[in-house]
């Protein structure tokens, strides 16, 4: 997809003042060395659902219902571009309280920019969402999972935390609806972070292991959670 314009000073970081640290929506946020994969759990069956890429107008309202039915919440990294052609469906997913955070405005590697560039693929992808949703997002997730200091130190700068992920289903490469649904039943420990998808190419693969995985992690006694 194409990358974004930068027109006037929509996306320009918050200020630094002094040695305070950047100016953030939410209060100072450090810069981290790299994106956590896990979240705390003490040993609890908590797990995080994520899902990348989106919205899209056929996978994510499908993804919506099976969460909606066995009553677990999920985390969504949406993708600028997408938000901006489907809103309503942004909304939707956040009624369903659903953690929004963001995954850059078109899904270049962050790593092969320049830090003005990072810039204006996160900040814009913020800005938007706090005009659509009325706050901007706390956490953030590089394409590829592909942070380097420039982007990490951005990403603190707009007030968001970077998440990696500990349970990769690769979905993306459609290996079969099974193959994704075990990847999360072999791979579940306390405070894993799943990684799908529910946009950017034919999710269906990921729809059906969602059906069929979410009621297993359930009946086995685990918790979806989202980051705090």
């Amino acid at each position: 997809s194409g990358a974004p314009g930068a027109t006037g000073d929509a996306y320009r970081l918050r200020p630094f003042t002094g040695g305070a640290g950047p100016q953030a929506p939410h209060g100072a946020v450090p810069v981290r060395e790299a994106a956590r994969l896990t979240l705390p759990a003490n040993g609890a069956r908590r797990i995080a659902l994520t899902f990348d890429d989106g919205p899209h107008p056929d996978w994510t309202p499908r993804i919506l219902e099976i969460l909606r039915r066995h009553g677990a919440p999920a985390t969504f990294f949406v993708i600028g571009e997408n938000v901006r052609a489907h809103p309503d469906l942004l909304r939707r997913v956040a009624a369903d309280g659903h953690l929004i955070a963001n995954h850059s405005w078109s899904h270049p590697r962050l790593d092969h920019l320049t830090r003005a560039r990072v810039g204006e693929e996160l900040g814009r992808t913020c800005d938007l969402l706090s005009e659509i949703l009325g706050a901007p997002p706390r956490w953030a997730r590089a394409p590829y999972g592909a942070w380097h200091r420039p982007s990490l130190e951005v990403c603190a700068e707009l007030g968001m935390e970077p998440l990696g992920w500990s349970i990769d289903t690769e979905d993306w490469t459609r290996p079969g609806a099974s193959a994704i649904s075990g990847a999360v039943l072999e791979g579940a420990h306390p405070g894993g972070v799943v990684l799908a998808h529910d946009g950017g190419g034919d999710r269906s693969q990921s729809v059906a292991a969602l059906d069929h995985y979410l009621p297993r992690l359930v009946d086995r006694g685990w918790t979806m959670v989202r980051p705090l």
